[in-house]
């Protein structure tokens, strides 16, 4: 009962939170409207001068939707809305969040007044958030499954920005090699559902869609991939305002790929702490990294699915 009460409170505090983001982006003049992967994307800046210009701020909008338009082959909502919030005294994109519901799709961004251009080139938030909007909600669920939505967001935001040029396929791997070990399991870990620790939900869940790719790669001989899955997801409905359970997920993904079982999207046991030996699977598909250079070994076994994964 007490975990109910907190939920609903929680879940009251939340909407009241979403309802006064969305007052505010109402009462300030709409600032931009984009054209971008079939969607029109309405700009909301909010009080408060910025170091990089408008144009600059539009075009790192641009480029994270064009991104995720690659990847899955549109904009994931006709008409979603961006507010972003000027930060005086800071510099950086340092915090995003994307809702869904009844209210559509809606992006809020902090962004620090001194940005410079660079961290703007640079940035992997907007994208990230972006791609939340191509997947639907899982709160639903008795325990939301919220690494099953980071992970994804985690795991396809390098890959998409790959995608379009914005990212080396060796950056894309480096950063992998360098940070989905903070997605294993610890020590009386308890599976990723009950494991709510920000290690297991980012980058144990971009570890999930890691398997989940290479395991739909294999099973259909480099043919189909996540992105296929994702795109199959998304053309049946399965967007930010839609509210699904995992089970409809992974059958719809499967259907995209012509994969079931432990090549498609399973969902995972909720006790079972997936333990991966993530060296063997960077040596299977010839990733290298040595004194920071990453290089890659073209006659490793899955080496065809890693270039795959990052091609443009």
């Amino acid at each position: 009962m007490m975990r109910r009460v907190l939920r609903s409170a929680c879940w009251g505090l939340a909407c009241w939170l979403l309802a006064v983001s969305l007052l505010a982006a109402s009462l300030l003049a709409e600032d931009a409207r984009l054209q971008v992967g079939g969607a029109t994307i309405d700009v909301t800046f909010g009080p408060g001068e910025m170091q990089a210009g408008k144009d600059s701020l539009l075009k790192w909008v641009s480029n994270a939707a064009n991104a995720v338009s690659t990847y899955f082959g549109r904009f994931p909502v006709q008409h979603p809305r961006l507010m972003i919030r000027p930060e005086e005294g800071r510099g950086g994109v340092f915090h995003g969040t994307t809702f869904g519901g009844r209210q559509g799709a809606f992006t809020r961004i902090s962004l620090g007044q001194s940005t410079a251009q660079k961290q703007l080139d640079d940035d992997w938030t907007m994208t990230h958030e972006f791609i939340h909007m191509a997947f639907p909600d899982l709160s639903g669920e008795s325990d939301g499954h919220h690494w099953m939505e980071e992970g994804m967001a985690t795991y396809i935001e390098p890959i998409a920005r790959a995608e379009i040029g914005r990212m080396t396929p060796e950056r894309v791997w480096g950063d992998f090699v360098r940070d989905m070990p903070q997605g294993l399991p610890q020590a009386g870990d308890q599976g990723l559902d009950r494991t709510p620790i920000w290690g297991r939900t980012y980058w144990g869940g971009a570890i999930f869609w890691l398997l989940a790719d290479v395991g739909i790669r294999e099973a259909t001989h480099n043919q189909k991939g996540l992105r296929d899955a994702m795109r199959g997801i998304l053309e049946a409905g399965g967007n930010i305002t839609e509210d699904w359970i995992v089970e409809r997920v992974a059958q719809v993904g499967d259907q995209a790929t012509g994969t079931t079982g432990d090549r498609g999207l399973v969902p995972a046991d909720e006790g079972d702490a997936m333990p991966t030996d993530l060296d063997d699977l960077w040596r299977r598909m010839g990733v290298q990294v040595k004194n920071r250079a990453v290089t890659f070994d073209h006659r490793a076994p899955l080496a065809g699915i890693r270039n795959a994964i990052t091609a443009k």
